[in-house]
């Protein structure tokens, strides 16, 4: 990281560019005045800027400390003028001949009193140096370490000079774009990732590679201002924002004209380019793909140095294109001239007219994606100590492991990625801590003496502090390191920041969060060995409201449905002779049963394709929703087709404290032949008692449903086995599926596989039992069923039985089923 040079400040000095200073009153000679002023030592005069975008350019003035200043045309040769060898009379006379407008001696006194003094650039009274106070901006650079002096910094950078002939410049400009392409778009990094990965000794030179071309970036800046024509001062390293950063001293290319300064700005990018160049070439020769990484690193570097909105080459190509040379100064001035009544101030018109629009739209770009920032940085900043903790301890984990296993390099990487973690982590708690102090310190300076105003103060003070506990207060989520499945949108940081205000339930495309239950004793899936699972992905949106109990049977007409809340389809309605109960239920506090009970005939050889459904969901707290779906087939002779469906689902969806519970039970029987008028008489009977039940399961607990179906099919094949007109072949199945969203008490069925049961669907597979003919089951539908169970009828099926003529006994089959 860099910042190639820190422009011109105005902070503790007057505007860049006032109406020309009148002559002021005589004033008396301070004490703190020598009679011949004097420069303080280390001043340098810059000179007017060129190519400036203020009405009236500023001239500018660097002090021995690095700080440059602007000064007004006057004020400007006022300083010029003193040699040390001048009186004030001489240099007033000086003054006036070049400003072209009378200056007197006393003009020349109040201005060395009431500016020159203060900003540090004259000796004082007893010919000692001044004592200054060098501007500290939030995001200027801190602990500066000064690495090489200027008159190294120029005897090194000067060879590099001649890389900005136009004809190199044009070569590696085209190179540089060629292996951009080539690496992005044709060859990718997938080898370079993993071969680098997959030895630590190259993470490492990658690292330093880019470390170094950082510095070399660096020297980029310094040859440009040599090519120039101008003089490079120090370089170093230091800290800015978050990061180490490297620095180059050229605040004397602001000698330069407009050009001379972009080339200086530009510098550094474009040896980055030569960088990537010269690593394109060395691919070339060795094979390695590992350092094709450098070329992208040195991409982003380029990418991250044209931001405009803090203090790296783009902000400064920015200031040097518009002629504005530090436009976070020009903020405050900017924000109130857009205000109606502060349009004419005179702050607000010093800069040229297209100059002006231009800093308005950084300011109105910069000032919101700052605050912003800030905000975020505040808010998450638990989130983020939480993650590189986590992050930290593995790395050290893995340190340990290395040191263990005597990988000294693998050691080495982690302690290098554990830095990575901790200094962001550091820079920012130091930007709040300084942002913190300087607002406290200022608001505590200018209420001095007003005690109604350090009163509200002190109450805004203490009203943030309490916004900050709040935000940083340990809790639940608080510190959660960060995990891969977030997105980390803007719309998910406002849910984060106001929970209240975010819509509730899932919605497709949206951060959400779900309970995954996984048997006590059961292996953890993992990313390497995942599990078998079921993602309900969210179609459609609904309200919940209060949902009735509704059943279908057969092709009776269905009830409306209830409004439909979960993040997956409503089943489908069942064909012409299904069977579906469905058990909606999204009131708090309720039970909710669907019964739907059919009884089918088949004969005339039609297919048997019926099917058997139960489905039960919630969505509310302390509520349960309960779906029994019984269904008897009987088939009548021979048919070439027996593919009888039994399923059952249930579900919870944002469920507090809930139970669901389907259970499908279907009994499919093949017949040679009739039933006699008294086994008629008595299947009759039984099923009218079978209907009585389904109309008062309610009362019955959920560990007696499955077993008294059970017996109800006992029941049946019983009274079909002793008619003697037909002999059947039974094929029985049930498929409870239940569902809890938390531990609690709740009941379930789990029967036992029995002969004759086919394949079920749901929560708790079943065995498949015996089937006489059958082939892979169709695809299942579903929809809304009648409450009161039912016979229902198929194709060559009647709704009662009716007696028949018996017929010779028949034989048994009972091939497998599928």
């Amino acid at each position: 990281m860099s910042t190639p040079h820190g422009g011109p400040s105005i902070t503790d000095g007057p505007p860049a560019s006032p109406a020309p200073v009148t002559p002021a009153p005589a004033a008396p000679a301070s004490a703190g005045t020598l009679q011949v002023p004097v420069r303080a030592d280390g001043v340098q005069l810059l000179g007017e800027t060129k190519g400036s975008g203020y009405r009236e350019a500023p001239s500018l003035v660097r002090r021995a400390d690095g700080q440059t200043l602007q000064l007004t045309r006057l004020l400007y040769l006022v300083l010029e003028a003193m040699d040390g060898t001048r009186g004030v009379e001489e240099i007033a006379d000086h003054a006036s001949t070049s400003f072209g407008r009378l200056v007197s001696a006393e003009n020349v006194r109040t201005l060395i009193e009431s500016q020159l003094l203060p900003l540090g650039l004259l000796r004082l009274a007893d010919g000692s140096q001044p004592e200054v106070r060098k501007a500290d901006p939030l995001l200027g650079m801190k602990l500066r370490y000064t690495v090489t002096d200027p008159e190294r910094t120029r005897r090194i950078t000067a060879p590099f000079a001649v890389l900005f002939s136009p004809l190199i410049v044009v070569l590696v400009t085209a190179a540089f774009l060629a292996s951009c392409w080539w690496v992005l778009m044709v060859k990718g990094l997938a080898s370079a990732t993993h071969e680098a990965f997959a030895n630590p000794a190259l993470v490492l030179l990658i690292l330093m590679v880019t470390v170094l071309s950082a510095g070399f970036h660096e020297f980029g800046h310094a040859a440009a201002a040599r090519r120039g024509g101008a003089t490079p001062g120090a370089m170093g390293t230091g800290l800015y924002l978050i990061w180490p950063a490297f620095f180059t001293d050229v605040t004397d290319s602001y000698r330069l004209g407009r050009a001379g300064r972009l080339r200086t700005d530009l510098g550094g990018l474009y040896f980055n380019a030569i960088v990537a160049v010269a690593i394109m070439g060395v691919w070339w020769a060795t094979g390695f793909d590992a350092l094709l990484l450098v070329v992208v690193t040195q991409v982003l570097q380029m990418v991250r140095q044209l931001l405009p909105l803090v203090r790296f080459d783009g902000y400064h190509i920015l200031a040097d294109a518009t002629g504005v040379p530090d436009l976070f100064q020009r903020i405050k001035p900017t924000l109130l001239g857009l205000l109606p009544w502060r349009k004419t101030d005179p702050e607000a018109q010093v800069l040229k007219p297209w100059a002006r629009a231009v800093v308005t739209a950084w300011v109105l770009i910069t000032v919101p994606l700052l605050l912003l920032s800030l905000v975020l940085m505040v808010f998450f900043l638990p989130r983020l100590l939480g993650t590189a903790w986590d992050s930290a301890q593995k790395q050290y984990a893995m340190f340990n492991s290395g040191l263990a296993e005597g990988d000294i390099l693998d050691a080495a990487v982690r302690l290098l990625a554990i830095a990575a973690v901790a200094l962001p982590v550091v820079g920012i708690l130091y930007i709040l801590f300084r942002l913190g102090r300087q607002i406290i310190t200022a608001l505590w300076q200018k209420t001095r003496g007003k005690t109604l105003q350090r009163g509200t103060a002190l109450a805004v003070i203490a009203g943030v502090m309490a916004g900050l506990a709040w935000a940083w207060w340990p809790g639940a989520e608080s510190y959660r390191p960060v995990q891969p499945y977030e997105r980390g949108t803007l719309a998910d940081a406002t849910t984060a920041i106001f929970p209240a205000g975010a819509t509730t339930g899932m919605r497709e495309g949206q951060a959400g969060r779900t309970v995954a239950l996984w048997p006590a004793g059961a292996q953890m899936p993992t990313r390497e060995e995942p599990q078998l699972s079921m993602v309900l992905v969210p179609r459609d949106a609904g309200t919940s409201g209060a949902s009735e109990p509704s059943g279908t049977s057969g092709t009776s007409g269905t009830t409306a449905a209830p409004a439909w809340v979960f993040p997956f389809d409503r089943p489908a309605a069942p064909e012409e002779d299904g069977n579906q109960s469905l058990a909606v239920n999204t009131t708090d506090g309720s039970v909710v049963y669907d019964v739907a009970f059919a009884l089918v005939w088949a004969d005339d050889g039609a297919d048997v394709t019926t099917s058997n459904e139960a489905y039960a969901f919630a969505s509310c707290a302390d509520c349960a929703a309960v779906a029994v779906g019984f269904q008897v087939v009987l088939i009548v002779g021979q048919t070439d087709v027996v593919v009888p469906e039994n399923l059952s689902a249930a579900a919870n969806y944002n469920c507090v404290q809930c139970l669901t519970y389907a259970l499908a039970s279907q009994l499919v029987l093949t017949l040679d032949g009739p039933l006699s008028d008294d086994g008629m008489t008595r299947l009759n009977e039984l099923w009218q008692q079978i209907a009585e039940y389904g109309r008062n399961l309610q009362n019955v607990p959920l560990s007696e449903i499955q077993g008294r179906l059970d017996d109800f099919k006992a029941q049946i094949m019983e009274v079909i086995k002793n008619d003697p007109s037909a002999t059947p072949v039974t094929s029985t199945g049930s498929a409870p599926a239940t569902t809890g969203s938390s531990p609690g008490p709740s009941e379930s069925a789990t029967p036992g596989a029995t002969p004759g049961t086919t394949p079920a669907t749901g929560a708790e597979p079943q065995p498949a039992g015996t089937a006489p003919v059958a082939t892979a089951p169709a695809a299942t539908t579903a929809a809304p069923a009648p409450a009161e169970p039912q016979p229902t009828q198929s194709s060559g099926t009647t709704t009662a039985p009716a007696p028949v003529t018996p017929s010779p006994e028949p034989t048994t089959t009972a091939p497998p089923a599928p």
